[in-house]
């Protein structure tokens, strides 16, 4: 069974980004524009939930269809897999920050 990695994933995205196929569903996406993708990674949070209540084998499909749409996401957006990598990266043993968050009343959680 082949594999493929994060930046493979992303480095496909970019270049049906910039050589688009005729026919292609990532092509598709991107005609549709921003919206359309940011509806389909809506959707596919939502799977990857049901999935996670569901079974293993539905968890790991789910979730390898909302990686897709977001990588089709930060493409479509200008963010590199880079800028994401460092975020993560700058994140490592840091304290949450939890406690300085607002819920959406405004109130202190």
């Amino acid at each position: 069974m082949a594999s493929q990695s994060i930046e493979e994933l992303y480095e496909y995205v970019l270049d049906r980004k910039n050589n688009p196929q005729s026919g292609s569903y990532t092509d598709y996406l991107y005609d549709k524009g921003l919206d359309k993708i940011l509806k389909k990674v809506g959707e596919e949070a939502t799977e990857v939930i049901v999935g996670a209540k569901n079974n293993r084998a539905e968890l790991t499909y789910e979730t390898a269809d909302l990686l897709f749409h977001l990588m089709v996401l930060l493409v479509e957006s200008g963010v590199s897999l880079a800028e994401v990598k460092a975020e993560l990266g700058a994140r490592v043993g840091t304290k949450s920050r939890l406690h300085e968050r607002q819920d959406w009343r405004g109130g202190q959680q």
